[in-house]
């Protein structure tokens, strides 16, 4: 890969993490959380290394964001931003051997929202082919995320603009698979936002699986810290080899 094989978009966003793996393999699009105004690193580079190791190749994105006062609407921005990086990958901007019909994307947080957003738009080319979220914000009207809300549309945003922004109201049978993750007692994000989403798919007929883990803050990332809530990678792990992107494991 060289800066010239990325669309403007893209340019200094990227990290390519290849996975030790022969033959056309998989790629995750990675999404860091931080309410729209920052992306968190220990959502990023140390996701795409695990999902390396199952033998998916991954790309984080730092996908534009508004810095604390900002008051000017953020989108279509990050919007975007994911959707050119999927484009780029199927086009093979990599230079990895990446399989165009398996990329999928994984959000945390608000990072989750831009996931489950992308992964409800009508472009084919951008649409991913499986989606993860943890710890989603998901709803940009019931149960919202204020902050990400006032980062990505601006301060005294309408219905109507929050309802086109909220993934929810925006699933159709052409939505991708999802694995979904969340703590029941998230202060930051309410469980509600990962609920919703699972139901959204459910009733349009799209596969969905949901974790609900009792306890754990927001933000726990791969969530060494708690060695109950990280049994939500082995569950992952275990769905992409369902979906038959990676061999189950013994």
């Amino acid at each position: 890969m060289s800066d010239a094989d990325l669309p403007a978009a893209l340019e200094g966003r990227v990290t390519v993490v290849p996975a030790d793996a022969a033959g056309p393999r998989p790629l995750v699009l990675v999404l860091p959380g931080g309410g729209y105004r920052r992306t968190a690193d220990h959502e990023a580079e140390p996701v795409a290394q695990w999902l390396a190791g199952l033998g998916l190749h991954a790309v984080v994105l730092r996908y534009p964001v508004a810095p604390e006062g900002a008051t000017a609407p953020l989108h279509p921005a990050p919007l975007d931003a994911a959707a050119a990086a999927v484009r780029w990958v199927r086009a093979g901007g990599t230079g990895l051997d990446v399989d165009p019909a398996r990329v999928a994307v994984l959000g945390f947080s608000a990072g989750g929202h831009l996931a489950a957003t992308l992964s409800t738009v009508d472009d084919d080319a951008a649409r991913p082919d499986a989606t993860v979220l943890c710890y989603p914000v998901v709803s940009f009207g019931a149960d919202a995320h204020e902050g990400s809300v006032k980062a990505l549309l601006g301060p005294g945003a309408g219905e109507d603009e929050r309802a086109v922004l909220s993934a929810e109201l925006r699933v159709t049978s052409a939505t991708p698979p999802a694995f979904v993750w969340h703590t029941a007692d998230d202060a930051t994000v309410p469980v509600s936002n990962a609920v919703r989403y699972a139901q959204a798919l459910w009733g349009a007929g799209v596969p969905a699986e949901l974790h609900v883990y009792p306890s754990g803050r927001h933000g726990l990332g791969l969530a060494d810290e708690e060695p109950h809530v990280a049994a939500w990678t082995h569950a992952c792990a275990a769905w992409f080899a369902h979906l038959g992107w990676r061999r189950a494991q013994a």
